[in-house]
């Protein structure tokens, strides 16, 4: 049995053990450090959708796919990975969720997002605020997922098998107005995205989004770039554009996207790359009045 032959039977078992796992993810550490050493640094001109964020455009680290004597590993097997990697990541704790949104300009300001257990939120960055404000936001504007609000109870209590968690998210109701043409016609593709990039959901259901992902038809691994593995998914929309991901399977995290998903349905698309970080804090920033 080769590494892969291996790294996919681990994968597909329920309860793989620890030594195992170690062992998978040494193998994808070394095939991704060889990526990077046949890495080539390739300039893409500006050209974002985000146009009223004023945000930029990032420089992606280009490189083949890293192979295992030969073989590619899969976008499957890296997305399955992380999904290991998620159910033995600790949770966290902290009074705010914060999510920062960083352009590869100096003068492009990141956008971030504070958000209390109790549903109240903050912003910073934001176009129109006053420069380095941080400005609580109307109600309406807290956590959202497919049309609708979303609390940290409610991400609590979702569905930790993949097959249920799709099917809890085809069936969620929310305003259509807020939802993308896919999530009104049943595809669960950008919910399981937001679960597994910006929203404070429990280990065990970003360990199920990451799994209902790798069954994604068409989702492919680019190869190795800067901050771990890129992959592509076909557009849910049916447009011409692809979803550009780059996870780190080690850390069970989405590092940086080629797209922001609103919470109010909208997609805006980056011709690049726009780097995603998310922690758990006690601290907020001082509000500034305006």
């Amino acid at each position: 049995m080769n590494d892969l032959e291996e790294v996919a039977t681990l994968l597909a078992k329920p309860e793989p053990s620890t030594q195992a796992v170690a062992r998978s993810r040494d193998r994808l550490q070394q095939r991704t450090r060889a990526g990077r050493a046949r890495r080539r640094v390739g300039w893409f001109v500006p050209g974002v959708a985000l146009v009223a964020a004023g945000a930029a455009a990032a420089v992606v680290l280009a490189t083949g796919a890293p192979t295992n004597d030969g073989a590619p590993v899969t976008g499957k097997e890296v997305l399955l990975m992380a999904a290991v990697g998620a159910e033995r990541t600790p949770q966290g704790s902290g009074t705010y969720w914060h999510v920062t949104r960083k352009w590869s300009k100096a003068d492009v300001p990141p956008m971030e997002s504070w958000t209390g257990r109790d549903g109240k939120r903050w912003i910073k960055g934001e176009p129109g605020n006053p420069p380095d404000a941080v400005v609580q936001v109307p109600a309406w504007m807290t956590l959202r997922l497919k049309g609708a609000k979303v609390s940290f109870e409610d991400l609590e209590r979702l569905p930790t098998d993949p097959e249920a968690l799709k099917a809890w998210i085809v069936e969620r109701k929310g305003n259509e107005n807020d939802m993308s043409s896919s999530e009104i016609e049943g595809n669960p593709t950008f919910p399981l995205l937001t679960l597994i990039t910006e929203l404070p959901a429990p280990a065990e259901v970003r360990s199920a989004a990451f799994r209902a992902l790798a069954a994604t038809p068409g989702v492919e691994n680019t190869g190795a770039v800067e901050g771990g593995q890129q992959l592509r998914f076909p557009d849910p929309e049916g447009g011409e554009k692809s979803i550009e991901l780059v996870v780190d399977p080690e850390k069970a995290r989405v590092t940086r996207a080629n797209l922001i998903l609103a919470g109010d349905g909208g997609v805006a698309w980056s011709d690049t790359f726009i780097s995603v970080t998310t922690e758990w804090t006690d601290q907020l920033p001082s509000v500034k009045k305006s």
